[in-house]
């Protein structure tokens, strides 16, 4: 009787045990960096809406801070002149009108995170907060971010983030 090639059944058990030990000790590790990934981009995403909005309240005095992200983003129509109600001073994705405009939404998406602009009143509106909060808390991000006109970012690990927060 001729000798046959290949693998016996008991050898792809082992190596199918060996892929999956290996998939169980990457997996938690890969999730922990993309939440990593997410929370750092989050913090920059801040940055960028606070310089955005510095620089709305200094070349619209008459306005004040912008009352919403949608304010200083790039608007609807494509190479329009910025103006007070669209500035162009933020990417489509964070400027993007909030998707239903209700507290429950909360904001526009970017990397696990939802951003929206609060307490935003007057005119000129005087002050504003920003919040960057996780999608899926412990799985988009583990911390709720804050910033206001101060520049500060303030940090949360079980609800959106306030002035009364630690900075990071």
């Amino acid at each position: 009787m001729p000798k046959q090639k290949g693998f016996s059944l008991i050898e792809l058990l082992i190596v199918v045990a060996v892929i999956l030990i290996i998939a169980a000790i990457a997996i938690p590790s890969f999730q922990r960096s993309r939440m990593a990934a997410n929370e750092a981009s989050a913090v920059g995403s801040l940055r960028y809406i606070h310089t955005a909005q510095i620089t709305y309240a200094q070349t619209y005095p008459e306005v004040g801070y912008a009352s919403d992200l949608a304010t200083l983003g790039p608007g609807p129509v494509f190479g329009a002149n910025p103006s007070s109600t669209n500035a162009v001073l933020l990417d489509n994705v964070l400027g993007a009108p909030t998707p239903g405009g209700s507290a429950a939404t909360k904001g526009n998406p970017k990397s696990g995170y939802l951003f929206y602009v609060s307490d935003a009143a007057g005119t000129p509106v005087s002050s504003y907060s920003c919040n960057g909060d996780p999608v899926t808390p412990e799985q988009t991000g583990k911390h709720f971010f804050f910033s206001d006109p101060s520049g500060v970012i303030r940090s949360n690990e079980t609800k959106a983030a306030t002035v009364t927060d630690n900075p990071i």
